[in-house]
């Protein structure tokens, strides 16, 4: 379960840096493409501090968290990276 609220908080961090991007920068292609590259290694800390927190203080190994870090960490990522190379393609096309 822990996993699964990991998981949809990656992409609620998602969401609310598109949204960032689209208040502060406003409604382009360029500033959504940029809030989709700067979430990946923001997500990318937030989840290494998920893992730490699982070895440290619920006593799993390394070995343990390593697959759930790389799901908790390799799904938004991998929906951001997407989003992003949707996006500057679509840019592309006009």
């Amino acid at each position: 379960m822990h996993t699964l609220m990991v998981l949809v908080g990656g992409f609620v961090l998602l969401f609310f840096c598109q949204l960032v991007a689209r208040v502060f920068a406003g409604a382009g292609v360029k500033p959504m493409a940029k809030a989709e590259l700067l979430f990946i290694p923001l997500w990318f800390v937030i989840a290494a501090i998920n893992m730490w927190i699982g070895i440290n203080h619920a006593g799993y190994t390394f070995m343990q968290e390593l697959p759930i870090f790389l799901l908790v960490f390799g799904v938004p990522a991998a929906a951001a990276l997407l989003t992003w190379w949707r996006l500057t393609h679509l840019q592309k096309g006009k």
